[in-house]
This record gives C-alpha cells, structure tokens and sequence, in this order.
C-alpha cells in the first residue's frame, strides 16, 4: 500500500510526496505533487503498474553503459567460457571505448549506427563488426527485459554485408602429400581427424574408453577448450566439457584400417582406459624467442607521421617508441634492444615460455610449430586449416555417395542444410554438369 507525504520546500511552499514500495519491499516515489490528492493518484498508478510488470527503477537507467555490463551483465550472464573470453575481449576493445561513459538511456541507435560506421573507417572487417553488434545487442536485449531501458538501440540497425566465401575443399591427393610430410608423431592424429570429421576440442579430447575396438564404433561425448586462465573455474589452461558443441552425444563408426592403427597405437603407448588417446609432447623446456635480422635501417625509409607530425626511420629504436611504429623491422629492433638490456644484466631477466598443459595438445601450438611448417614444406598452393580436415570428411563423404542424414548425424550438425554446403564442393564436382553442357553444345552443332 503506497502513501502521501507531507513536506516543505526550501521556498515555505507545502507539497505532497508519492511514495510506494517496490517487488523488493523498497521504498520508491513516483514524484512529488501540488496537491495530496494528486500524490495520492501518482501512486495508485505506480502500484497499479507494478502489479502489471510495467514499472521499474528509473534510476537504473540512468547508470554507465560500462557499469551495467561490469556489475550486472558480464557477472550474470551465462554463457561458454570461450565465449565469456570471446566476448570480453571485444567489449573491452571495440564496444567500451565508445559506449562506456554514456548513460544507458541515452543509447540510441543513431549512436549505435555512427559506432558502425567508426568501425568501419578504421578497416575492422565486416565479420568483426558484426560480431561486435551481436554483443551489444545482447545486452541490451538482457536490459530492455529487465527494464534498465525501454528501447533497444539495436533494432533496425544493419551492419556492413559478410561475404561468403567458398569452401576449399582438400582432394585425396593433396591430403596423401601433406600427410607423408607431418611428423610421425601426430599422423595418425590427422588421419582420425580426416576419417571422423571431429572438431578440434572433441579430437584432442578422445580417451581410450570412447573407442570401442570391437564394434569400431566411436563415442563422442566431450570437448575441451582453451581459454586464458581468468576465464577457467579453476585457473587452469584447459577447460573440459561433459558434452560436445551441439551439447548432444553422437556415436560412429570407424573404418577398419584407422581402428587398427588405434590399437596399435594405445598398445605401443601402454594407455590405460582414461588416457588421452593424443597426448601432448614433452615440454623441452622454456622457450627462447629467436631475434631475426633487421634490414639496413638506412633503406627502409621514414615511419607515418605520429600525432606531433614527425616521422621516423623504419628499424630504429625511435621508430618504435616515438613514432609508434609497429612495422616487423621496428619490432624486431625494439625486441633486440630488450634482449641485449636483459643478457648484460640491466633489466630484469625474464624466464623463457613454458608450453602449459595438463596432457591435452594446444591447437596454437598445433598450429605454429606442426601445422604450418608442414604447409609450408610440401606447398600445396591452398590455404588449408585444420579445421578443413573436418571439411574435407563431409565432402568426400558426399561425393563418394554416402547418405546425407548419415554426413549430418556423423558431423554433429543441428540442421541439414549445414550438411549441405559441402554437396559438389571437390574441384572436379561439376565435372557431371560441364560434360552434360558440352553434350547439349556438340548437339546443336550438328544440327
């Protein structure tokens, strides 16, 4: 039940407060009157809305964008680890600097609109920009229901079009050379990746038990991520889900040939039913950063002007920290300079890198010291990631004939039309089509 006070301004005059309380027992006003039969109806009104779910703390609208997602959103709002890190990294790149000093309810999209078009002169990629609007535009989704503000400045606002690029898809042959060219240690890693499609955090994560030697039959039933440590329960590097990233079990089956390599393999290596079937290597210790050679600072010409106008000469020590100049040469200089300083004892010394992991294979490290060496060697002239062996399974799956609900329900996918887009994605595809179309052509000519 609300009520009226009396009170008296600075000025003598008598005037009436509305005062009620809210869903938390708080006491709340819903503005001060002339009269106390107008304070009186102010709130009645305000408790008639509340009962309604229409009303909440005006003054919660009036709060920082930056406090809102600091102390509300961020802590509160469920989602992945890798996301929470995903998520986090770009609000504090992209989204704070613009929008984190104003006030919730002055958000409009008129603002939201001129923060795109910012991005977009600074060269931000179109697949950036619009995963940068999809996180702001879940915030203010979170607000808008809990009644911080009663507009979404994200509505009606379009971001830049994102190509779609087509798949390229690697053939058997390029496969069998890349696969001769890894080293022996992580081959049959490869090879179960291109025989089975998992993702990356559902390979890595396989243990002894999830493979059934008799029925060939795979169970995939976990993943694990890699996140930075302030972004794992426990502090940790690798973070394990009890469930993959459709979060629904899936079970297929093997061919014979990579079974018995993966017998073999869990024999060779003594694994026991909870081991990691892919183990990291060994660490061989801290890891010291090699210092390339630097170009003749004289041929490398002047750095872009700094906010003073001045330029700079590429591969100086003023290049870097005057001109702020972050081209390889600079860098590379500036990195010896700190080298030198730390091996004559004038700074503090720094221990090198450790690999850190409990077991599982990091997909950078995967990436920077197996991957691209081995790209980079054989020269297959496409750009092939390992996520592309996962690819190339559907692909070949479907061209060899294979059943497309089998290829969804094998990947994981949630909608058939994501298996496919990888129907007629091998080079040699449309072979069928272009044989029918010359066929057509030789027709006419005859005629």
């Amino acid at each position: 039940m609300g009520w009226s006070r009396q009170r008296v301004g600075d000025d003598g005059k008598v005037r009436y407060a509305a005062l009620y309380r809210d869903l938390k027992g708080r006491q709340r006003s819903a503005g001060t009157f002339a009269t106390e039969r107008q304070a009186d109806r102010a709130w009645q009104r305000a408790e008639a809305s509340l009962g309604l779910g229409r009303i909440g703390d005006p003054a919660r609208g009036r709060q920082t964008f930056r406090r809102y997602v600091e102390d509300s959103w961020l802590p509160n709002h469920e989602m992945e680890a890798t996301t929470r890190q995903k998520y986090t990294y770009s609000l504090y790149r992209h989204i704070m600097p613009e929008f984190g000093a104003m006030r919730m309810i002055d958000i409009m999209p008129e603002h939201v609109r001129e923060w795109l078009t910012r991005l977009k002169a600074a060269k931000v990629s179109p697949a950036n920009i619009a995963a940068n609007k999809v996180i702001l535009s879940a915030i203010f989704t979170t607000a808008l229901n809990d009644q911080v503000t009663f507009l979404h400045p994200c509505k009606g606002v379009k971001t830049p079009p994102v190509p779609v690029k087509p798949r390229t898809i690697i053939t058997p042959e390029q496969f069998a050379t890349l696969y001769d060219a890894l080293p022996e240690a992580f081959r049959l890693l490869v090879e179960t990746d291109i025989e089975t499609g998992l993702r990356w955090g559902e390979l890595t994560e396989l243990r002894v038990r999830d493979l059934d030697l008799g029925t060939r039959m795979l169970t995939v039933s976990r993943a694990v991520v890699e996140v930075d440590p302030q972004f794992h329960p426990d502090g940790g590097r690798f973070l394990v889900k009890d469930y993959p990233k459709d979060r629904e079990y899936r079970r297929l089956k093997l061919s014979a040939h990579i079974t018995t390599k993966l017998k073999v393999h869990v024999t060779e290596h003594g694994l026991s039913r909870d081991d990691l079937l892919f183990i990291a290597p060994a660490d061989d210790g801290p890891r010291v950063r090699r210092l390339r050679l630097v170009a003749d600072a004289d041929s490398l010409g002047l750095t872009e002007p700094n906010a003073a106008g001045r330029r700079y000469g590429h591969g100086t020590m003023t290049g870097y920290s005057l001109g702020r100049c972050r081209c390889e040469n600079c860098r590379e200089t500036y990195a010896r300079y700190r080298a030198e300083r730390r091996g004559s004892g004038k700074d503090d010394p720094r221990a090198g890198r450790s690999r850190d992991t409990d077991g599982h294979i990091s997909r950078n490290w995967f990436r920077r010291q197996v991957w691209l060496p081995t790209l980079k060697a054989v020269d297959l002239d496409v750009a092939v990631r390992m996520h592309d062996m996962r690819h190339a399974h559907a692909s070949w799956l479907l061209a060899g004939g294979a059943d497309l609900q089998v290829v969804r329900q094998r990947l994981g996918h949630g909608n058939l039309r994501t298996t496919e887009r990888y129907l007629h994605t091998l080079p040699d595809a449309d072979e069928t089509a272009l044989d029918a179309l010359a066929k057509i052509r030789s027709r006419a000519s005859q005629g």
